[in-house]
């Protein structure tokens, strides 16, 4: 049995547990860290919500420790957790910095324990199935992506309107498309980033390896009513593949939809409902169990979407390209 402790009960944090109850795992979270003790989650009524991680740290019965805080917390607490010997799931982004991304990923690499940082997007079924068909080789050669997140803005944290916190929208929020495109088109080489209106949309645009190009729009400002949006779009010599996701609203249905269209094959799918999150969980739990490094979501690819993110921040401010000055994962 794995002992499991979240921290953070915020959320996200409810969100962990929920996904790790929906597996039949509730009672394997033994704690829940917060900033004050306090009742019981819903999702998992047996685990002590505590606020002394130290007791975590010190319980051989947890054996996984899920960070669910703010991002600028991050390096120590997952440095705190691996040092202890405990295999950390690590919310995105996997940290404010560059420096404290990369101690992160120097501990990882010393430590007994299995770290993954938790890029979810990974686990839709329409991102999984657009990344496979590219690996198919379907498309023929990937030409350029282009992907949207859309959402209202935050309201379920203080933190995440508080850029040094958070990083901002692009780090938070926009990070996740820029690790999809990353995995797309391979090696990133410039990034511009244009925000037309103070608070807008703000439009990416990521120069890679061979010419390729990749387009990310994020916005966080949409009316309270407009449900969450996202979708990616890959044009290749062969073809064209998309998927669509919109949340479901108080009159309107989920839209999960994946499109295939080459000179050989069209293809519609409608998709159903899904808990990424639970999937996350089954993944990590089970390269937790055989002990072997995840391959879905590794360390040096969260530290290259969040230098893309970081890059596309600093070129939306100084309003000029701004190089991305290594590329880790290779």
């Amino acid at each position: 049995m794995t002992g499991i402790a979240i921290v953070g009960r915020g959320a996200m944090g409810t969100r962990h547990a929920r996904a790790l109850a929906s597996l039949g795992r509730a009672a394997d979270i033994r704690y829940v860290v917060a900033r004050s003790p306090g009742p019981p989650l819903e999702a998992a009524p047996t685990a002590l919500v505590i606020d002394d991680f130290n007791r975590v740290l010190r319980d051989d019965a947890v054996d996984v420790v899920a960070i669910c805080t703010p991002t600028g917390t991050h390096r120590q607490l997952a440095v705190q957790a691996l040092r202890a010997g405990k295999n950390v799931l690590l919310e995105k982004p996997i940290a404010l910095t560059m420096a404290d991304a990369r101690e992160i990923a120097q501990e990882a690499h010393r430590a007994e324990g299995i770290v993954m940082v938790a890029h979810v997007v990974r686990f839709f079924e329409g991102y999984r199935l657009v990344r496979r068909d590219v690996a198919a080789g379907l498309l023929g050669e990937v030409l350029s992506a282009r992907a949207t997140r859309l959402s209202s803005a935050p309201d379920w944290a203080d933190w995440l309107r508080n850029d040094a916190e958070s990083g901002g929208m692009l780090v938070d929020f926009g990070i996740h498309d820029c690790d999809q495109v990353n995995l797309l088109l391979g090696r990133p080489l410039e990034v511009s980033a244009v925000q037309a209106v103070p608070g807008g949309p703000v439009e990416s645009t990521i120069r890679y390896e061979g010419g390729r190009v990749g387009q990310v729009l994020s916005f966080s400002g949409l009316a309270p009513q407009v449900p969450f949006r996202s979708s990616i779009e890959i044009v290749g010599s062969h073809g064209v593949a998309r998927y669509e996701f919109v949340a479901a609203s108080h009159d309107r249905a989920e839209v999960s939809r994946y499109s295939l269209s080459t000179g050989d094959t069209a293809v519609s799918l409608d998709l159903a409902p899904e808990d990424p999150y639970a999937t996350q969980y089954e993944y990590f739990l089970q390269c937790v169990a055989t002990h072997a490094q995840p391959v879905e979501c590794t360390t040096p690819e969260a530290i290259d979407a969040l230098q893309v993110a970081l890059a596309a921040t600093r070129s939306r401010d100084s309003r000029r390209p701004v190089r991305v000055e290594s590329h880790t994962s290779n």
